[in-house]
């Protein structure tokens, strides 16, 4: 791990990580500690974590690295330019506040998400801006772009199925990946993923209804991530996948969110704003 200090080239804009004990977490921190454009001001965790106290490097097992964790959310993001934050939805939610009062750019990886913490995000939106995906890495939003080309081309006739595997530690389903996927398929054929989403069957479920999209979920083992766009027709299939086999794909996503983020102005934006891949 490096030795940085964060007290180097301070004009880096200073970025808080939520969750610093979780796997993400602790990923994004050494990637920080060695990135170019950011640096490490507040490594914060839950409250009575044996972390708490500890400097962040020392706690990971490296060097220390100047930054004590903290469950002091307010005063550390007080002082950041970003938040990256891989945590709960009512964690992210009460980081949005906090962050919407500093002005500082929230890059938000949290999933399993409900309306209501949609709705707290967009409310907070609307001082500081906030950068939200199911997933960040290149490759699965190059695959959203994809999915929702390739809907808009075929007609309902296809049926769509949206398939994902994780880890059997993860705790929503479907993934926030399979979602944006389910999302993309159904803006292609002009219509909301709500009126169109079957979700996981049981049972005499019945015929399959026209133009629906449907979900299947697999954890397991220590499966990163697998996501499958199955388009299926009478006599033929298309099948777009993506598989991930390093988490550190979607910390170096968030750091490049909160980089692109920093001369935008309020707002709700995606990884799809920041890679460019809009339209």
């Amino acid at each position: 791990m490096s030795d940085l200090q964060n007290t180097d080239q301070p004009q880096r804009p200073g970025v808080v990580v939520t969750g610093a004990s979780g796997r993400m977490g602790r990923m994004l921190i050494r990637l920080i500690l060695d990135s170019d454009h950011l640096r490490l001001v507040g490594a914060l965790d839950r409250a009575g974590h044996d972390w708490i106290g500890q400097d962040i490097g020392t706690a990971m097992g490296g060097a220390p690295a100047g930054v004590t964790v903290s469950d002091d959310a307010v005063t550390a993001i007080a002082q950041a330019q970003a938040v990256i934050d891989f945590t709960s939805p009512d964690a992210t939610v009460a980081f949005a506040e906090l962050t919407a009062q500093a002005r500082a750019v929230h890059v938000v990886g949290t999933t399993g998400l409900e309306q209501r913490h949609l709705d707290a995000l967009a409310a907070a939106a609307r001082h500081a801006p906030i950068i939200r995906a199911g997933n960040m890495s290149l490759g699965v939003n190059l695959l959203v772009g994809l999915t929702r080309k390739v809907a808009a081309a075929l007609g309902t006739d296809w049926d769509i199925e949206v398939v994902e595997s994780h880890h059997r530690h993860k705790v929503d389903a479907p993934s926030g990946t399979a979602l944006m996927l389910g999302e993309a398929a159904a803006q292609g054929r002009g219509a909301a993923l709500d009126d169109l989403r079957v979700p996981a069957r049981d049972g005499i479920t019945g015929a399959r209804p026209a133009g629906s999209i449907g979900f299947a979920a697999i954890r397991g083992g220590d499966v990163v991530g697998e996501h499958d766009v199955i388009f299926a027709a009478d006599g033929e299939r298309i099948v777009l996948r993506h598989l991930a086999t390093d988490r550190a794909i979607f910390a170096r996503g968030a750091i490049r969110a909160a980089v692109w983020g920093q001369d935008k102005g309020p707002g709700q934006y995606d990884m799809m704003d920041v890679l460019g891949l809009q339209g």
